[in-house]
């Protein structure tokens, strides 16, 4: 179950998909959690476009009154789904990238990918209920904050390597996480098959590999380049 927290993502919400209050008490917590629960089972057993509150209430076993005191409508719930659902997923990114810090570049993709491919298989039908109910809203600025944290999360890893350094870190990490996102989301779109997808979570790891390996720069070329061009890591 995705956990109501007070600190979620570090994006503003738009006006008309604000919560009307966060949970206080555990009681509650324990209520919104349930809701959200709620959410996710009708959209994957009847998609967005036939949610509506009362089922989600039905579902949940609250009131409708109760679930208008969290959410004024379902856009509101699906915004606050997401941002939650995205929250958690940076956080175990990560968490992944700082335990890598300072290992070789090879272990490096293959716990990024990993966990961002772990993350998003734990619960397939619930990754594929989100992406069908972003069509509902504007999303952008949690993308945009997701994409900040962790973009400085695996600028961050990669800066740490002991024996390679890019020339431009930030044009890698951008390239290297694109391809990685892309990948993963056309695997629920093109709906592959267990074994299609462990075939391509293996291929996507060689393929980050191969690109890294193909760019990067000997530290010894590094210390020895023009100090106006070489890479730093991040503050």
């Amino acid at each position: 179950m995705l956990q109501f927290e007070d600190s979620l993502m570090a994006s503003s919400h738009p006006a008309h998909l604000k919560p009307r209050k966060r949970p206080r008490q555990a009681r509650a917590t324990v209520t919104v959690d349930a809701i959200f629960e709620a959410t996710i089972q009708v959209l994957v057993t009847d998609g967005p476009h036939r949610l509506t509150t009362t089922r989600v209430a039905e579902r949940a076993g609250v009131s409708v009154g109760t679930m208008y005191q969290y959410f004024p409508h379902k856009q509101a719930l699906f915004y606050v789904l997401n941002e939650r659902y995205l929250d958690a997923l940076a956080k175990k990114v990560e968490s992944a990238c700082l335990a890598q810090h300072g290992a070789p570049i090879d272990q490096m993709v293959e716990a990024l990918v990993t966990t961002y491919w772990n993350a998003k298989m734990e619960r397939a039908e619930v990754t594929r209920a989100l992406y069908r109910s972003v069509v509902e809203l504007n999303n952008e600025p949690l993308i945009e904050a997701f994409g900040r944290r962790v973009d400085a999360a695996t600028t961050a890893m990669l800066a740490s390597a002991r024996e390679t350094v890019f020339a431009d870190l930030a044009t890698v990490n951008l390239t290297l996480l694109t391809s990685i996102f892309g990948t993963v989301r056309s695997v629920f779109e093109r709906n592959l098959s267990d074994h299609e997808a462990r075939a391509v979570h293996r291929q996507l790891i060689l393929m980050c590999n191969a690109y890294l390996q193909a760019i990067r720069l000997p530290v010894h070329s590094a210390v020895t380049s023009d100090p106006a061009t070489r890479p730093s890591a991040p503050a």
